[in-house]
C-alpha cells in the first residue's frame, strides 16, 4: 500500500511508523502508536503505520493514514530463544514492508522498542532509503535482558556496545521520561537530539466513570487492582509477602484483582492463592472498558523491579493517575513512575522493593 500524494504546500516527508501488535490485539505500544498516527494524520501529515495482527493481514486507508497489518503468530514470552527467533523474523518482515514501499525514500521512520532490536533494521533502512530515524524509547534492549539475568554475559556486553553505536546513528529520540533521558545522555547521545514525549491514557478517563462490577471472589473486600502486563520487569516478592502479612497480621480488608497477563501474573496468582489471600484473576479488558475497570479500584498497584528503572516505564501509570484513585507503587524512587505519581496522584504511597512490612502498612493506611 502506498501513501497518497501530499497536499499542495505540504512539504513534510511521509512518516512510516513501525510497531509490533496493533489493536485489536493487546499491546500498549501499538495502542499508543495508533493514537499518535491518527493525530499526525489529522494534522495533515501522511502517515503509514505498519504493525502486526493475529488475524488476517490487511491494508486500510483513512484519508492521510494508511494502516498495514501483517499476520503473525503469538509467541510465549518466557521462552527466550523462541522470542529471539520470532523477533528476528518479524523485524525482517516489518522492515521489508517499509523498504518495498516507494514512498519510503527520504521519508521519516519512527520505531519503538517493540518488537525488540528493530533498531538494527532501522539503521539499514536509513542507509538504503536515506530515511531520517526517530526512535521512541519504550524499552531498552539488550538492557532489559541484562537486567533480568542480573549479570552481563560477554556476548550481551558486546551486543550492548554495538547497540549504543547504532543508537548514535539515530537522528532524534523521544524519551518517555526523565529517567530514560538520563540513560540516553549517559550513553553519549547529544541532549539536543532528545525530547521527552510522554504518553497519556489510551482512552479518555474523567475519573467520574461508573465502576465495573467487582468480581464475586472479592465480595466484601476492598479492591487493590493490578491492570495490564505483569511481566519480568515487575516486582513480585514484596507484593506477595506484603499481602500475606496484611491478611495474617492486619485487617485483611484488601484483596487483589489481577486484570493482567504475563508470567509474573501467574506466579502472583499461584502464591497468593496458597496464602489464602482474596484474589480474582480476569483477562485484560478491551480498551473501551478500561475507564470503568480503573474506577472499580479502591487503590491501584504498580510495581517495578529496581534494575528496570529507566529502561522500562509502565504505561498504566497515566490511566491510574487520571482515574483519581489512590496509587501504591512498589519500586525505586529513581523511576519516572514515582515522579509522575508524586506530582499527579491525589493519594500516593511508594514502598521500596523488599519492604513487605511497609507494603502491609501502606494497605492499612489506604484502607483507613
Amino acid at each position: 500500500m502506498e501513501i497518497g500524494p501530499d497536499f499542495a504546500g505540504n512539504r513534510q516527508p511521509a512518516l512510516f511508523y513501525v510497531v509490533d501488535w496493533l489493536p485489536p490485539d493487546f499491546g500498549a505500544v501499538g495502542q499508543y502508536a495508533l493514537i499518535a498516527a491518527q493525530k499526525l494524520a489529522a494534522s495533515g501529515r501522511n502517515v503509514h503505520l505498519v504493525g502486526l495482527t493475529s488475524g488476517p493481514a490487511s491494508c486500510q486507508r483513512i484519508e492521510r493514514l494508511a494502516i498495514e497489518r501483517l499476520h503473525a503468530r503469538l509467541y510465549e514470552k518466557s521462552r527466550f530463544m523462541r522470542r529471539l527467533l520470532w523477533s528476528a523474523a518479524t523485524n525482517s518482515r516489518l522492515a521489508w514492508a517499509v523498504l518495498r514501499n516507494p514512498k519510503s525514500y527520504r521519508a521519516e521512520l519512527q520505531f519503538t522498542g517493540a518488537p525488540p532490536f528493530f533498531l538494527y533494521f532501522a539503521v539499514v533502512l536509513k542507509l538504503l532509503r536515506r530515511m531520517r530515524l526517530i526512535y521512541r524509547i519504550t524499552d531498552f534492549y539488550p538492557e532489559t535482558i541484562i537486567a533480568h539475568l542480573g549479570r552481563r554475559p560477554l556476548s550481551l556486553g558486546v551486543l550492548a556496545r554495538l547497540t549504543w553505536w547504532l543508537r548514535r546513528r539515530v537522528d532524534r529520540f523521544e524519551a518517555l521520561g526523565e529517567d530514560q533521558k538520563k540513560i540516553l545522555l549517559g550513553g553519549g547521545i547529544a541532549p539536543e537530539r532528545i525530547t521527552i514525549e510522554r504518553d497519556g491514557p489510551p482512552v479518555a478517563i474523567s475519573g467520574r466513570e461508573t465502576p465495573a462490577a467487582k468480581p464475586p471472589a472479592l465480595a466484601g473486600c476492598r479492591v487493590l487492582l493490578y491492570s495490564g502486563n505483569y511481566g519480568i520487569a515487575h516486582e513480585v516478592e514484596t507484593v506477595v509477602q506484603g499481602l500475606a502479612l496484611h491478611r495474617r497480621d492486619g485487617t485483611g480488608q484488601f484483596g487483589l484483582w489481577l486484570n493482567a497477563s504475563g508470567q509474573n501474573a501467574d506466579a502472583v496468582e499461584r502464591r497468593l492463592s496458597a496464602f489464602g489471600v482474596p484474589l480474582a484473576r480476569t483477562p485484560m479488558v478491551a480498551l473501551p472498558e478500561l475507564p470503568a475497570l480503573l474506577a472499580a479500584a479502591d487503590a491501584h498497584l504498580i510495581t517495578l523491579r529496581p534494575e528496570f528503572a529507566g529502561i522500562v516505564l509502565p504505561s498504566k501509570v497515566y490511566g491510574c493517575i487520571r482515574s483519581g484513585r489512590p496509587i501504591l507503587f512498589v519500586g525505586p524512587e529513581s523511576s519516572d513512575v514515582h515522579l509522575l505519581c508524586a506530582r499527579g496522584a491525589q493519594r500516593y504511597v511508594r514502598v521500596a522493593p523488599g519492604d513487605a512490612a511497609g507494603f502491609a502498612r501502606a494497605l492499612e493506611a489506604l484502607g483507613g
